[in-house]
């Protein structure tokens, strides 16, 4: 008898599990149900639609690092399959791969479609059966599994690999169906919660540095009355409404499950010469005021921030526009001072709708850290975004769904090997 196995939907996760089944087994059939009309949707559109692959971060105990959620539990997965054997795997089906000074690894192409192509050819050559506009209604384990499909069409398969994803981007197709199988298997669900999201600003005068950037600084997040501290040095950009990029989601990530609104508003403080300690900085920052005693302040700041920044710490720090630095008195310098490496945000809330990963999942004590197999139903598979696992932006969540798809498919076949 020829071993079935059943992968319900195609996003990275599912694609890379339907690739390692057949490349262990390929004897195995192996059919991907995918219930949009194309494969990998979410993949298409990740990195602003440059797809980021994964990670140039290869030492895996740094890599885990940058899993807020699942560090340990991916440890297995992501040292079977790292970020280097990722690339190397792309290469070798067509998808040069290049990598970012910031460590973010992209198709040269800056074009996902590139990477879900390389996926697909990968499945056709096998002789993986993909079928699309096929949503799963409902999973039964009897002797084998049983998938009851949306025109009441029943079939068996002897091991499934649930890789849905989760509530994240909802018209990509991701709105968690697999935690309802799941549940149906006796699987816990931990809670949810949007990860990597921008954050608002109650500050009026915020819109007036939308646009300003900063490569690198240190950014420290104090809930409601300090209960809880997050730090994160990295890139962010001001919004009209708030802050964003790259540390900005990595906080929000780390705070994913404290309350954060305009009744439980939490402080946020910007560190832009996070290399610095505070003695040294001040020790320039006074040997510059004494070699520029004639500049105006506005003149004087922009040494160390962008133009556009500068009359809002002036004003903060209570100094005029046409205020020389020579004439500054001792509060105001150090009111600078203390604007630039601890300058002070209220934050009023998350920005709805633009996280791209769900915290919360499938629990992970549940499932085979080796195998991604349950440990309550046998035959039973977990891989992406479905389980409780989220990673920083920077190719985190792909290199996680690339690895644990691969371990979940992998696994499947050698299973079912034993029923030929």
């Amino acid at each position: 008898m020829i071993s079935k196995i059943a992968i319900i939907g195609g996003g990275a996760a599912g694609m890379m599990a339907a690739v390692s089944a057949k490349e262990r087994n390929l004897a195995c059939e192996v059919s991907l149900f995918e219930k949009n009309a194309g494969l990998g949707a979410k993949v298409i559109i990740s990195g602003g639609g440059r797809c980021n692959v994964t990670t140039g971060i290869f030492d895996v105990k740094e890599l885990v690092k940058n899993y807020p959620r699942g560090a340990k539990f991916l440890l297995s997965a992501l040292f079977r399959f790292p970020p280097d054997i990722v690339i190397e795997w792309f290469e070798d089906h067509g998808v040069p791969i290049k990598m970012q000074k910031d460590l973010r690894a992209f198709p040269k192409s800056d074009n996902g479609k590139d990477v879900v192509s390389a996926l697909e050819k990968a499945m056709k050559e096998s002789g993986v059966n993909v079928y699309f506009k096929m949503p799963v209604n409902k999973i039964e384990k009897k002797d084998r599994f049983e998938l009851t499909f949306n025109d009441g069409k029943k079939e068996n398969f002897d091991a499934v690999i649930l890789t849905t994803g989760g509530n994240s981007y909802l018209n990509t197709g991701s709105t968690g169906d697999g935690y309802a199988f799941a549940k149906a298997f006796g699987h816990k669900i931990t809670p949810f919660a949007p990860s990597l999201s921008a954050f608002t600003v109650a500050e009026t005068w915020i819109g007036e540095l939308a646009g300003v950037s900063f490569d690198k600084a240190k950014l420290t997040l104090k809930t409601a009355e300090g209960a809880k501290i997050f730090e994160r040095t990295g890139a962010f950009v001001f919004t009209h409404r708030g802050v964003s990029g790259p540390a900005v989601f990595a906080l929000s990530s780390m705070s994913a499950y404290e309350k954060i609104d305009n009744e439980n508003r939490a402080n946020l403080t910007v560190d832009f010469s996070p290399d610095e300690k505070l003695n040294a900085f001040e020790e320039r920052f006074f040997g510059l005021l004494q070699t520029n005693p004639q500049k105006f302040v506005l003149n004087f700041l922009d040494i160390f921030l962008p133009k556009s920044m500068c009359e809002i710490v002036a004003t903060l720090s209570k100094v005029t526009k046409n205020a020389v630095v020579g004439g500054l008195s001792k509060i105001m310098r150090q009111n600078i001072i203390g604007l630039l490496k601890a300058f002070p945000l209220t934050i009023s809330g998350r920005a709805g709708g633009e996280e791209f990963v769900t915290a919360g999942g499938v629990d992970l004590s549940e499932v085979n850290t080796n195998t991604m197999e349950s440990k309550i139903c046998p035959g039973l598979y977990f891989a992406g975004e479905i389980l409780d696992v989220d990673g920083f932006t920077g190719g985190f969540n792909l290199q996680s769904a690339w690895a644990t798809g691969a371990l979940a498919g992998e696994s499947a076949a050698l299973s079912t090997l034993s029923l030929k």
